[in-house]
């Protein structure tokens, strides 16, 4: 009873870490983005713990985790309504004595909103308010825990004979969220200004000392997604995870600020900083299973990564504010191939587990997402008007100012 104790409450403890991730994903996305859409940003943030977390207790639990019956295909199942702990779900006989069933419920419920969070920050600045409510009820309510269930809930990707492997989600989490948003960029189009004659132009953040802030917030919180994901207060695993993900978080900023200074000769530091995300989002499929070596070498890969991707991304003429795809998609991918790769599961035969893990989230992201946003495109629409771009959706969609005594024309 004593060790349930400890690990239930070191469970809680990372449960309050990854949500203070929230207040680290809201702070990077104002900070990057302009002061006159601060209020909107923030709204969206607030609406999408929220809603999240009552979407979680009222099906997306159960669909996540719905118990696949011997012989189901492990595909779809759901539960059913509602959440009710188990007999013995507050007794060691649980998840081997981790945690209790409250407490899986709740860090879990964490993770769920974070998928939306990530297409919140690629769309900032011209996207529809209740459109994107519309869409987060369906990605997060539905889309997100189906997806979950394919390997946390023991479904087809967990019964293959060389199991699909992501610890804490660059695949389940993260690029679940980058693949919504690679979509929802593209059917958005770019805002006003992004490009002139072809080429992409720089539209600055307001406030880049809280895009920093934001970026450490999300540091620390990754000790509780990381970490909590041992699911236990296991000492050596949960350290060793701990270990893994501050090396990479630091390789990836590292590197990112080395090739960007090569690259643009300038010391940028909203390439540093997302490059300590990189780091973050590719450590997160194998934390568990790398060694201090590995994690560095993943990390500045990552790091790498985000300089290129940045720039692939302005060539193609997508406009992504605050680098969301970059750092959760295509990190979120190279860091669930890096399972394949380094650490204790390295293999070919895991390589290719991975790959039909990525393809198959993929898939799923890709039709469901545009499946959501185009209807709602066609119907309702989902960009807001030029004028309302232009003069801020602060103003249009909330009726406030974020800086009343600091109001500035920002076109």
């Amino acid at each position: 009873m004593e060790l349930l104790t400890i690990n239930n409450v070191w469970m809680m403890i990372c449960t309050a870490l990854v949500f203070f991730m929230h207040l680290g994903f809201a702070f990077l996305e104002i900070g990057l983005t302009r002061q006159k859409n601060t209020i909107n940003i923030l709204f969206k943030n607030i609406f999408i713990i929220t809603i999240g977390l009552l979407l979680y207790c009222l099906v997306g639990f159960n669909l996540m985790y719905p118990g696949f019956a011997e012989g189901s295909s492990g595909f779809f199942s759901f539960a059913g309504f509602g959440i009710t702990p188990p007999e013995g779900g507050m007794t060691a006989a649980y998840a081997d004595g981790g945690y209790t069933w409250w407490t899986d419920f709740l860090f879990q419920g964490m993770f769920a909103a974070t998928a939306a969070t990530i297409v919140s920050g690629a769309v900032a600045e011209r996207i529809k308010i209740v459109p994107f409510m519309i869409f987060v009820l369906v990605y997060v309510g539905i889309i997100y825990p189906w997806a979950g269930s394919w390997k946390w809930g023991g479904g087809f990707l967990d019964m293959r004979e060389t199991p699909f492997y992501d610890f804490a989600g660059s695949t389940l989490v993260h690029s679940v969220g980058g693949w919504a948003a690679l979509v929802a960029v593209w059917l958005l189009g770019a805002r006003i200004g992004k490009f002139k004659d072809g080429k992409p132009m720089a539209i600055p953040g307001h406030n880049i000392p809280l895009a920093t802030a934001g970026v450490l917030i999300l540091w620390l919180g990754w000790f509780g997604f990381n970490g909590g994901s041992v699911l236990s207060a296991d000492p050596e695993l949960t350290s060793l995870t701990l270990v893994t993900t501050c090396l990479a978080a630091a390789a990836g900023g590292v590197a990112s600020f080395l090739l960007s200074t090569a690259m643009y000769k300038n010391l940028d530091l909203t390439m540093y900083l997302n490059g300590i995300l990189g780091g973050l989002v590719s450590i997160t499929a194998g934390a568990d299973q790398m060694s201090p070596t590995d994690a560095i070498l993943i990390g500045s890969i990552g790091g790498a990564i985000i300089v290129l991707a940045v720039a692939f991304i302005d060539r193609i003429k997508l406009d992504d504010p605050v680098g969301a795809i970059a750092v959760h998609l295509i990190c979120g991918i190279w860091g669930t191939l890096a399972v394949g790769i380094f650490g204790s599961l390295a293999g070919v035969d895991q390589l290719i587990s991975q790959i039909v893990g990525i393809l198959s989230y993929a898939i799923v992201c890709i039709v469901s997402s545009f499946i959501i946003l185009f209807t709602l495109k066609k119907t309702v629409g989902i960009r807001v008007s030029e004028k309302e771009e232009l003069e801020g959706l602060d103003g249009f969609e909330h009726g406030m100012d974020a800086y009343a005594d600091f109001r500035m024309n920002e076109h």
